[in-house]
């Protein structure tokens, strides 16, 4: 069960080690450079979700990440050990995981990534692990799986969903490597 409620705050992957331990964070929203590529856009994800303790996440860049229709979706085991599905708006997103960010610690790192492109749509499989502290012990590991619209001269956020490793279901291979 701790596993699953872990699974909900992680959400994402990259966390950096050279963040401020200053608690006040500039609302604005995401700039151009930020959402103009693949890469740009992931790793302004976890850059934004990713802090110490007591740092306040910007949130209003996070939203500008995602289009309005966007979904997160956390994959863990309930209660009863089956599979259990969480669907989020951004907005309770935030609400869950905010003052959880807010009192501990939170970083997400990319350990590994997988992207298919077609047209307008890309894929992304982003292997990720969660550590509490920057340099702590590594608490959670798993697959974000990012789904991109490139519209508007930029690219969006459509869809998250992401499930947790266990050890009947370690992260395969193939999605370690970068």
């Amino acid at each position: 069960m701790r596993k699953y409620y872990l699974s909900l705050i992680i959400g994402f992957v990259f966390a950096t080690s050279t963040q401020a331990q200053d608690t006040e964070v500039p609302m604005r929203e995401a700039s151009l450079v930020e959402v103009a590529t693949v890469d740009a856009l992931i790793k302004t994800l976890y850059d934004v979700i990713s802090g110490p303790a007591g740092q306040r996440r910007n949130w209003n860049k996070f939203r500008s990440l995602f289009r309005p229709e966007a979904r997160l979706n956390s994959i863990g085991k309930g209660a009863d050990g089956k599979a259990k599905l969480t669907t989020m708006t951004q907005e309770d997103y935030i609400r869950n995981v905010g003052p959880m960010f807010d009192e501990k610690g939170f970083f997400e790192k990319e350990i590994g990534r997988s992207a298919e492109k077609y047209g307008n749509m890309v894929h992304v499989f982003s292997a990720y692990e969660t550590r509490f502290v920057v340099d702590g012990k590594v608490e959670v590991r798993g697959i974000n799986s990012i789904q991109l619209v490139q519209k508007d001269g930029r690219f969006w956020i459509l869809n998250i969903m992401w499930n947790p490793e266990t050890p009947d279901n370690p992260i395969p291979e193939k999605y370690l490597k970068k």
